[in-house]
């Protein structure tokens, strides 16, 4: 059976990545030392974070007091719209290793396209750069539609590896998970608990209860069964660990098909065209 630290996905440039990671979205810095040495104590191997976060120099502690070695380890952190461009790429890209303390990255993402800005192609040569120098393994993006996704393929030979997006059952995603899918593309859903709100969701309360997990654990588990891999947050040491425990049962089809409905396109950030 897979567990949290063996369950892992193959992505298009011949790299394999965790499926289920831990997010540290705006914790602060002070704090996220003791949740990420937990959650690597209790078998995570993929740690997200941003610069935009404010929370590396937090994360590269917690790395450096590990004695879980490096190379077992993925860490990916993404650069915020202000450092848009290739000459700003680049040099967010050394801040951000500096400030966590590391040699490379596992992962580096562009965090907004940012569109009206039209920068994002700029940002991906830096990327591809970046990867070929060594300072990365594997380059992606976050919150691109389709069209965002087509714009960078017409100016590059290499398609992210990953699309970190918003999605859960209120924002399922559909079209945007099967583009992912024709390109060899791999999903990542961020906020794929709606930020906590889903939790109330009566439909989701009922399910878990049939299956005996919590609602957090039923989500993660339709997200996975879907093919998308997770990074939920949570400041509790208590729930980190009830997160990673999610690869000991299955939902039905028809529960998985339930949950799907449940989609009503509801967003709890931004639309990516709307953040510039």
């Amino acid at each position: 059976m897979d567990t949290v630290t063996t369950a892992r996905v193959a992505l298009s440039d011949g790299t394999q990545m965790p499926v289920l990671g831990l997010g540290v979205y705006k914790v602060d810095n002070d704090v996220v030392a003791g949740l990420v040495s937990h959650a690597l104590s209790v078998g995570y191997r993929l740690i997200d974070t941003a610069s935009m976060y404010d929370n590396e120099e937090g994360v590269g502690r917690a790395l450096a007091a590990s004695d879980v070695p490096r190379s077992e380890i993925q860490v990916a952190t993404k650069f915020w719209m202000d450092d848009l461009g290739y000459e700003n790429t680049l040099k967010a890209c050394r801040t951000s290793l500096e400030k966590l303390g590391l040699e490379y990255l596992d992962l580096y993402l562009i965090h907004w396209p940012a569109p009206q800005r039209d920068l994002y192609v700029e940002s991906w040569r830096a990327m591809e750069k970046l990867k070929a120098d060594g300072l990365v393994r594997s380059i992606g993006v976050c919150n691109f539609h389709a069209e965002h996704l087509d714009r960078l393929a017409e100016n590059s030979d290499q398609r992210p590896v990953i699309n970190q997006v918003e999605l859960h059952p209120w924002l399922t995603q559909e079209p945007l998970v099967r583009y992912h899918e024709d390109h060899g593309i791999i999903t990542q859903a961020w906020s794929p608990l709606a930020r906590g709100q889903v939790l109330a969701d009566e439909t989701l309360i009922a399910l878990a209860e049939d299956y005996g997990v919590s609602v957090a654990q039923l989500v993660l588990r339709w997200h996975l069964q879907r093919g998308i891999t997770v990074i939920p947050k949570s400041n509790s040491t208590a729930r980190i660990t009830e997160n990673s425990h999610v690869f000991g049962f299955a939902l039905s089809e028809e529960h998985m098909s339930l949950i799907s409905g449940l989609n009503k396109d509801y967003r709890t950030g931004v639309d990516p065209n709307d953040r510039n």
